[in-house]
């Protein structure tokens, strides 16, 4: 999932750690813990399992418009990342979601981390008119396996030590380029589409296919409607068009000309 390395010191605080503050989090969704207590729980993970120094790198003093956000993570006296965080036995809501990212925005701060201290959700603010946000990661602490390398590289994301390599930056990148609806959105180009009419050919010498033909059956049938319906596909063809166009040499190649004119075609099918 990451190409960045984590630290051998890293991954062994990690698996200790983590092992404690389920056990921790267990006994205070039994309890039903408060959201002050839930505070103080979290304030903890940021200190043990993911590195912060908790008396100078962790505040919950950050005013923001005459408010203050339940907890700030500060590194180099910048800030990094804001937490709203809620009672352990709530479920996280959109509602939830609006105020946490309302604070980002507000502080010019694109990464904002909602949590009830058992689920963990990161987002990146879209810094557009209007505002936006989109989930990055999520997982739940008490399930992770602190061992295993992926649930490591989640929580390596919000780690200290991840902040300084810039690790959820590159995560990010690489999630918006390697993601079902950018694929999907590759699919069905002109390239793409003349390779499998080609193939179609080979395994039936002779056989009568068009690529327009190929695509209608790809569109409907191979690829699920909640994929080429949804905003983010139409966000995907729009970056791959883009990636396209930024590429392409001063000569227009034909290859690319073919990709262009078929995400534009693409767009147009209902």
């Amino acid at each position: 999932m990451l190409m960045a390395k984590i630290p051998k010191k890293v991954s062994e605080r990690l698996i200790k750690e983590v092992r404690t503050f389920q056990r921790v989090l267990n006994r205070a969704k039994d309890r039903d813990v408060n959201e002050s207590d839930t505070v103080t729980i979290v304030t903890d993970i940021l200190s043990n399992v993911l590195g912060f120094d908790k008396y100078t790198e962790v505040t919950s003093e950050q005013a923001i418009r005459g408010t203050y956000c339940d907890l700030a993570v500060k590194l180099d006296g910048k800030l990094r990342y804001i937490m709203e965080v809620k009672a352990v036995g709530i479920n996280l809501k959109e509602n939830h979601l609006r105020q946490a990212v309302n604070y980002g925005a507000n502080q010019g701060i694109p990464w904002v981390v909602l949590t009830n201290g058992i689920d963990w959700e990161i987002f990146k603010i879209k810094f557009d008119c209007p505002i936006s946000s989109e989930l990055v990661c999520s997982f739940n602490l008490i399930e992770l396996n602190p061992k295993r390398q992926e649930d490591q590289e989640k929580l390596f994301l919000l780690c200290k030590e991840g902040i300084v390599t810039a690790a959820i930056q590159e995560f990010h990148a690489h999630v918006q380029s390697v993601n079902r609806h950018m694929i999907g959105a590759i699919v069905i180009t002109d390239p793409i589409l003349n390779a499998i009419r080609k193939e179609l050919r080979r395994i039936s010498p002779g056989l009568k296919v068009t690529v327009d033909e190929i695509e209608q059956i790809i569109i409907p049938e191979v690829l699920k409607r909640d994929l080429i319906e949804g905003k983010l596909f139409e966000n995907a063809k729009k970056q791959l068009k883009k990636t396209v166009k930024k590429t392409q040499p001063k000569r227009k190649s034909v290859n690319n000309k073919e990709t262009i004119d078929s995400i534009d075609k693409a767009e147009k099918v209902p």
